[in-house]
């Protein structure tokens, strides 16, 4: 086979305690993440030799800092693998928004690569590459329900009784035209000295409790350290929210760290898409994005 495209899905992270700060520079966490069945796409065509990216979104990276091409580079050092493959990258996933893009784009390039090259690597050798090009990486290995600790890099699956509990919820994923740094972000929760960290201890028994009770919903587990700082400085995020609540009924979270919410769909029912765009972008403008998915 000389091409191959691979989905590259979103992440929500429905529930997400930053602990503490290492020493590295990184942080500890505790996460519950789902990937969605909405996302980018990769095709992945087989060349002469070397690596490279087209897409049509301007503002992604062509060059060496763009995930895609270092997990490519990451693959040929792993494997010896020596073939040459051009990527075209079809961009949904906005830049910015705590969604997972760039590192669902980087495990999407590592599963081309694996398949192009007759499967060098199992999940565990794909599991390693990915802990070393992001914190976030190594979520989409598995394409499930997990719980990250660590900095991201201890991955474990969700056993099947939880599982059921998140595959196929709906949900809208919305974004406001402005994006949310990283960086940024975990500044703003180190500025919160009382209330910035929730202990490793406290969030590993709201998990377990959730974990324990085969009845609690998804909406149960919700937590983002993220959040209050977030919806704080940008006010945008909370005059939605409570638009959104008043009308419908639904409550607006963040993902990661930011700028997009979600807001789960009862099991049956619920506003239209099309009555959720028209409030979105009363309160946020044309550039907002708004999807209607579910849980994978």
């Amino acid at each position: 086979m000389n091409s191959i495209r691979v989905d590259s899905p979103a992440k929500l992270n429905l529930f997400l305690a930053i602990t503490a700060r290492r020493a590295d520079g990184y942080h500890d966490l505790v996460s519950l993440v789902a990937p969605l069945a909405w996302g980018d796409r990769l095709l992945a065509e087989k060349t002469g030799q070397g690596f490279s990216l087209e897409c049509a979104d301007p503002r992604i990276p062509r060059d060496g800092t763009n995930l895609i091409l270092r997990a490519a580079a990451a693959f040929q050092a792993a494997t010896g693998w020596r073939g040459g493959v051009r990527f075209t990258l079809e961009k949904r996933i906005p830049v910015g928004a705590g969604l997972g893009g760039g590192s669902s784009n980087a495990v999407a390039a590592l599963r081309a690569l694996n398949h192009l090259a007759s499967r060098p690597l199992d999940d565990a050798g794909l599991l390693k590459i990915a802990a070393g090009i992001g914190s976030d990486c190594p979520l989409f290995v598995s394409g499930n329900p997990v719980v990250m600790r660590g900095r991201g890099e201890r991955i474990e699956a969700l056993a099947a009784e939880s599982s059921v509990r998140l595959s196929g919820r709906r949900l809208f994923v919305l974004k406001p035209g402005f994006e949310i740094s990283t960086a940024s972000a975990y500044a703003r929760l180190a500025q919160r000295a009382r209330d910035g960290y929730l202990p490793e201890a406290e969030a590993e028994r709201r998990l377990a409790a959730w974990f324990g009770d085969a009845s609690a919903p998804a909406e149960e587990v919700l937590f983002n350290s993220f959040e209050r700082p977030t919806f704080e400085r940008f006010m945008a995020l909370p005059v939605l929210s409570e638009r959104i609540r008043v009308r419908f009924g639904l409550v607006l979270h963040l993902s990661g760290s930011g700028s997009a919410c979600f807001a789960l769909l009862p099991p049956s029912g619920g506003p239209s898409v099309d009555e959720v765009e028209a409030l979105v972008r009363e309160a946020w403008g044309p550039s907002a994005l708004v999807a209607e998915t579910r849980m994978a």
